[in-house]
């Protein structure tokens, strides 16, 4: 099996809905986001020939994920009342609904996800909320 792996990262907001703890208050993380492709076999031909993929084209692909997430607020969507999105982004916060409690479990199965339609061979992401703790979604075995 061959493989590749980036890593980007993001800073942004969010809080937990229905959770009882610390985590329930707003607050933020710089979120670092690890992304593995593997494939069984090297590309035959082209200007990728021998490679998993071109590793710009990777680099870029989850890059532009976590731009998506940079400086955000995510928020679950109908956790918060709708005057007071009204209120956020009246002051100027940049807010973006996710459709599922932002954990990062639920936030390492969207950057699968979303690899995966770009046509990606994902085989693994992992989400790291501080340096030591991590949650991760991989593609069944």
């Amino acid at each position: 099996m061959y493989g590749l792996k980036t890593e980007s990262s993001f800073d942004a907001s969010h809080f937990l809905t229905d959770y009882h703890g610390k985590c329930e208050n707003l607050h933020g993380h710089r979120w670092r986001v690890v992304a593995y492709l593997e494939t069984p076999g090297l590309q035959t031909e082209g200007t990728c020939k021998d490679m998993v993929v071109d590793f710009g084209e990777f680099k870029a692909a989850l890059r532009g994920l976590t731009e998506r997430l940079d400086h955000r607020f995510l928020i679950e969507e109908g956790s918060l009342g709708e005057d007071t999105l009204a209120c956020l982004e009246r002051e100027g916060f940049s807010l973006l609904a996710m459709p599922f409690r932002t954990t990062a479990e639920n936030l390492a199965k969207w950057f699968f996800d979303q690899l995966a339609e770009l046509g990606l061979p994902v085989a693994q992401v992992d989400v790291y909320e501080t340096p030591n703790n991590c949650a991760f979604y991989r593609k069944d075995a």
